[in-house]
């Protein structure tokens, strides 16, 4: 399977699944925010996450359960690498600078970064 970048309405609608886990269009739906999108739109983006191969269902009768193939940590992996790879040239170094000059990280971030650094080195 190949992820692509989901688009901001193809995204909400797998927050709510990551979230419910499985669930009915209907299900979807009442987990959206208002203004709540008609029910066919709903149907229309699950129908296309589903031929991205990003969603899957169990049918019931004429009725689809449907459930995410992909974890939030799986996209979120994705979207992380993609971030790096068309923004900071690939380089950890660089993204996290950006980070320390952009958000002025606290030295207790800092020190809690170097610890993550050093137990990964460790193992």
């Amino acid at each position: 399977m190949q992820l692509r970048e989901l688009t901001k309405a193809e995204e909400e609608i797998m927050r709510v699944l990551w979230k419910l886990q499985k669930g009915f269009v209907k299900d979807v739906l009442a987990e959206l925010p208002e203004p709540k999108p008609a029910y066919n739109t709903v149907s229309t983006i699950i129908r296309i996450l589903e031929k991205k191969e990003l969603v899957g269902y169990t049918a019931y009768g004429k009725t689809h359960e449907y459930y995410p193939l992909i974890s939030e940590e799986q996209y979120r992996r994705f979207q992380t690498e993609q971030l790096m790879v068309n923004y900071f040239d690939n380089s950890l170094k660089k993204l996290v600078s950006f980070f320390v000059q952009d958000k002025n990280i606290s030295l207790s971030e800092a020190n809690d970064i170097i610890k993550l650094l050093n137990q990964k080195k460790d193992q």
